[in-house]
């Protein structure tokens, strides 16, 4: 009961990568690069456990950013001129590299970091890859010339990689769909659609989509303080996910303006709740993740509750990602004494 787990990102350590920052650059090179990668994984996995965490991830220690991770190892895609474009309906520019031509797997993309979690963890293992809308929409295309042909392009791709990470031993299978609060009406036209593309024939791992306002930087923040007094783009998803082949989805609660009676809208769906606010420095004490908990438990019955982050920490400093997720376990915990 009330099974504890994150968004996916933790920070990068120093001797990895750039600090508090979300696009960091790589401190090594080559075979030490590699390294480095697999060290801050098997760090973060052993945080995560410590901490008393149930369901760990990689924390995307060896991407760059959640979704040029996934880009970098896709034939047709131009990363040596990048482009510059509006992302999230504009909310902020990027640099992109372009689709030149037909999409394909240049092999494997997450099997180190899966087989380094499953030979190490103590219990189940998460990976998280980017989903088919928000790689369209994080991406300049030149080749396919339709969103949502470009969209099933991608989660042909996803699909291949996610059945390879179930053989691997991955128990849940999460795709991040931040675009999925801004183009709601795609969403329900070609998004779930897309998603279904991706995870088509697993059988084992349990699949989920995480749905935020995105990662706690100047851009997301001013987009917030545009959204009112209530944020209800999940009224406009929510039905349709209910109704959707996924098992898991994965929202904003804590500190946020989602009125918490949408997640009732979530009927039948394990709900990962965000119970640890990735916008702030100031770290939640477990009475406050205790009562958000207890909120959601008014709209989501108990065994489809999953105490989790707001969104990923990636771009949050070291000690403060640690000290939130030792937050979340020992609030879940006060849950599981109270609900027992």
């Amino acid at each position: 009961m009330f099974e504890t787990t994150i968004a996916g990102s933790l920070p990068k350590p120093g001797w990895l990568a750039e600090t508090d920052k979300l696009w960091p650059a790589w401190q090594a090179q080559g075979e030490a690069l590699a390294t480095a990668k697999r060290d801050a994984t098997l760090l973060w996995l052993k945080e995560q456990e410590d901490a008393g965490i149930d369901i760990v991830t990689d924390g995307e220690q060896s991407r760059q950013h959640f979704v040029h991770g996934f880009l970098e190892y896709v034939e047709g895609i131009d990363f040596e001129h990048k482009v510059k474009m509006g992302i999230r309906n504009n909310r902020y520019d990027a640099m992109v590299p372009v689709v030149v031509g037909p999409l394909k797997l240049k092999g494997r993309v997450h099997r180190t970091e899966a087989l380094v979690m499953r030979s190490h963890s103590k219990g189940r293992i998460k990976i998280t890859m980017p989903g088919p809308m928000t790689i369209v929409d994080t991406i300049a295309d030149r080749h396919y010339g339709d969103k949502e042909k470009l969209a099933m392009a991608f989660a042909g791709l996803l699909n291949q990689e996610a059945r390879a990470l179930e053989k691997d031993g991955v128990d849940t299978i999460q795709f991040d769909e931040p675009a999925f609060n801004v183009y709601m009406s795609d969403v329900t036209k070609w998004g779930i659609a897309a998603l279904h593309r991706a995870i088509k024939g697993l059988k084992k791992a349990k699949t989920a989509v995480h749905i935020c306002y995105g990662y706690g930087i100047k851009a997301n923040l001013d987009w917030k303080d545009t959204l009112g007094s209530e944020w209800r783009q999940y009224e406009q998803i929510f039905p349709a996910l209910a109704k959707s082949r996924l098992d898991q989805v994965s929202l904003e609660c804590i500190h946020s303006r989602v009125p918490p009676e949408l997640m009732k809208l979530l009927k039948g769906k394990d709900v990962l709740v965000g119970v640890i606010d990735v916008a702030s420095d100031r770290v939640e004490t477990p009475q406050e993740v205790f009562q958000t908990i207890k909120t959601a438990l008014k709209y989501v019955p108990k065994k489809h509750l999953f105490p989790c982050t707001n969104c990923g920490m990636a771009p949050m400093k070291r000690e403060i990602a640690v000290a939130k997720l030792k937050a979340l376990a020992a609030g879940a915990a006060l849950a599981r004494k109270h609900f027992r």
